[in-house]
């Protein structure tokens, strides 16, 4: 590239100054938003900066570092001079020269074709890390985490969410006097036979779909048009168990620890969430939720285990539920939308039949008297 001198160069001393091709080299002071067209002198221990013919600055080379810049531009600033004083150079030859000379700026090179898959590589690493924690991580620290939780503050989630679900619902709780007694004798000698030490409190509502869930604290709803739908108490029994099952396995503690709700427990345990916020939560959280395939396992398991304490069979569970799913066309409702029971559930209530051994669940008028519940 040619170079020339000027008067300057007898004042400053140093190399020739670098005339640049016309808007190849731009200074901005770091003082005003001013670019000044300027010219280089690359000699001695520093970078001096010209315009027309005088100098306007000097930069040592060991201070000199590369600036954010694009692909064409050279973009360089000093840490001895104003921060926001910037060098920008377009000609290829002089950019060269100047990354010679200063030891801090290394050349400016294309990434390859292996480092890209390098990064590929990693990324992939990266989404398969976070899929293993997800898949494996996050349902470990569940299991390890809910049974520390306090029993009183799972009783405290269940008391909350407790009047949004009928809120949700619609459905009043049903107050026979008579069904009231046979409901109650029935899942009392549930819960005793599953040797659940909480109070169970349960309750049959009124509302319009087939539907039976447990909630934190050992509540319990069995909403009406399921248990119109059992035609013995048997089949009726099965589900109740299945439900304090999940009770006695705290799954709705784990599944949301699981699906997020990590930092609500935490927030609601040291006063951080508002009252009505966290029933929502709640709320939300535990209707939407589904259970693992272990989950549904371990409460069926549970379910079967009561039914034997009872001397009754647990084949009726897999019976009246795989009945509601044919009667409703193949689609999940209620009950069935976070309980599916497929076939191999089905059959393994099959093979755990027993002969009854033990004294009906209920008396035939205690039986009507449940069925009749919401009809006073």
């Amino acid at each position: 590239m040619p170079t020339t001198s000027t008067s300057a160069d007898s004042e400053h001393g140093g190399g020739p100054i670098v005339p640049p091709a016309s808007g190849a080299v731009t200074f901005f002071d770091g003082v005003t938003n001013r670019k000044h067209t300027v010219t280089l002198r690359l000699g001695g221990p520093t970078l001096d900066i010209f315009e027309d013919g005088q100098g306007i600055a000097s930069w040592p080379y060991a201070d000199i570092r590369l600036a954010a810049g694009g692909m064409d531009v050279l973009r360089l600033s000093c840490t001895s001079t104003l921060p926001l004083a910037r060098l920008e150079v377009r000609d290829e030859i002089l950019k060269q020269d100047i990354i010679g000379r200063c030891g801090q700026l290394k050349p400016q090179r294309r990434t390859s074709a292996n480092e890209i898959w390098r990064v590929v590589g990693w990324s992939f690493a990266a989404i398969a890390s976070i899929a293993l924690v997800t898949l494996y991580g996050v349902p470990f620290a569940a299991e390890r985490l809910a049974p520390l939780i306090p029993q009183s503050f799972e009783n405290r989630l269940g008391d909350m969410a407790d009047n949004q679900v009928r809120a949700v619902f619609g459905g009043k709780e049903c107050t026979s006097p008579a069904g009231v007694a046979a409901f109650q004798k029935l899942v009392d000698n549930l819960r005793a036979a599953g040797g659940l030490n909480t109070t169970v409190k349960a309750a049959v509502l009124g509302a319009d779909i087939p539907n039976a869930f447990a909630l934190p604290g050992g509540k319990v709803y069995l909403f009406d048009p399921l248990l119109q739908r059992a035609e013995t108490p048997d089949e009726l029994a099965g589900v109740l168990a299945h439900e304090l099952g999940h009770v006695s396995h705290r799954d709705h503690m784990r599944g949301m620890i699981q699906n997020g709700g990590t930092s609500f427990l935490v927030g609601l345990l040291f006063g951080d969430v508002t009252g009505a916020g966290a029933a929502v939560f709640a709320t939300r959280s535990l209707l939407d939720a589904s259970y693992s395939r272990d989950a549904e396992t371990q409460a069926d398991q549970f379910a079967i285990d009561v039914m034997y304490k009872l001397g009754r069979s647990p084949k009726p569970l897999g019976e009246f539920l795989f009945r509601i799913t044919g009667k409703s066309g193949g689609r999940a409702i209620g009950i069935l939308a976070s309980h599916p029971m497929t076939e191999d559930r089905r059959e393994m209530t099959r093979r755990a039949d027993r002969p009854i051994t033990g004294p009906e669940l209920l008396t035939a008028e205690e039986w009507r008297a449940l069925k009749a519940i919401c009809r006073r």
